[in-house]
């Protein structure tokens, strides 16, 4: 789960697997694979950030031999 913030400040965590797509009007928006739209204030490259780390940590890291 990432962490977002609402328009109205408060803060809730979102599935980034469930992310369809991203828009930004000019707003972040995020659209869900169900069609429901989380519009919030994190910007785009924010919002990749956490989804990027969030996904990093569900890989295991590599050993070198």
């Amino acid at each position: 789960m990432i962490k977002v913030t609402r328009l109205d400040g408060k803060e809730y965590y979102i599935n980034p697997h469930q992310i369809e797509f991203i828009e930004v009007r000019p707003d972040t928006a995020l659209v869900m694979l169900s069609g429901k739209v989380h519009v919030v204030l994190d910007e785009v490259d924010d919002v990749l950030e956490k989804i990027i780390a969030y996904r990093n940590r569900l890989v295991p890291a590599v050993v070198q031999e």
